[in-house]
């Protein structure tokens, strides 16, 4: 059994893989993560994901003579709504703007993953729609109160406060989480050597 690294210091995610039963460390990637102009939301997640596992692979390999048994796991995730990338917010104003878009209205989070190797990189992504009942002015202000907002995609956390907004998810839990668990757990598998 290789090495497992996990390219971020996302806590959701290193919550997601120990709950998944996955031992790993933790070595977070220091990457651009500018949108590039003309790029959608897929293409931008997956470059994102290739580039953090990629960035951490090549540190853990100059500091090595022979190829590292590592497997290094990268993965961004990101909220659209009517191809519009709704990324973290820059500041609670900012948050209250898309907790307004996403009031009422249904909207995709898109996590890409990558898991690099000695072999080279795998890149999938993972799509998952997402219903959010209608919010009040009243209801937003609260929320961005708290700070919960501040570092997530979108605005919001599935997980905490947010919960009781959302009737409705079709695909992956884990996905809107950070993490789809049964793609990253299937690309793993698929990267580990026989026996």
């Amino acid at each position: 059994m290789r090495r497992l690294i996990l390219a971020s210091a996302s806590p959701r995610r290193r919550e997601l893989l120990t709950q998944a039963g996955f031992v790993f460390e933790v070595q977070p990637a220091h990457v651009n993560e500018d949108l590039r102009p003309g790029e959608d939301a897929i293409a931008y997640v997956v470059r994102l994901a290739r580039e953090k596992a990629l960035s951490v692979f090549t540190e853990i390999s100059s500091k090595s003579s022979a190829p590292p048994q590592v497997v290094v796991l990268g993965a961004d995730t990101t909220v659209t709504l009517d191809s519009h990338i709704l990324a973290k917010p820059e500041n609670p104003a900012d948050a209250a703007r898309m907790l307004r878009m996403l009031s009422g209205r249904t909207h995709r989070v898109i996590t890409g993953v990558a898991v690099a190797t000695a072999k080279g990189v795998e890149v999938a992504a993972e799509v998952t729609g997402v219903q959010f009942r209608t919010l009040s002015d009243e209801e937003i202000a609260a929320y961005v109160a708290t700070g919960e907002p501040t570092d997530k995609a979108g605005a919001y956390a599935i997980q905490g406060l947010a919960a009781k907004w959302i009737p409705r998810v079709e695909g992956c839990y884990f996905n809107v989480v950070g993490l789809p668990l049964a793609l990253v757990a299937t690309m793993i598998e698929q990267v580990q050597p026989e026996g």
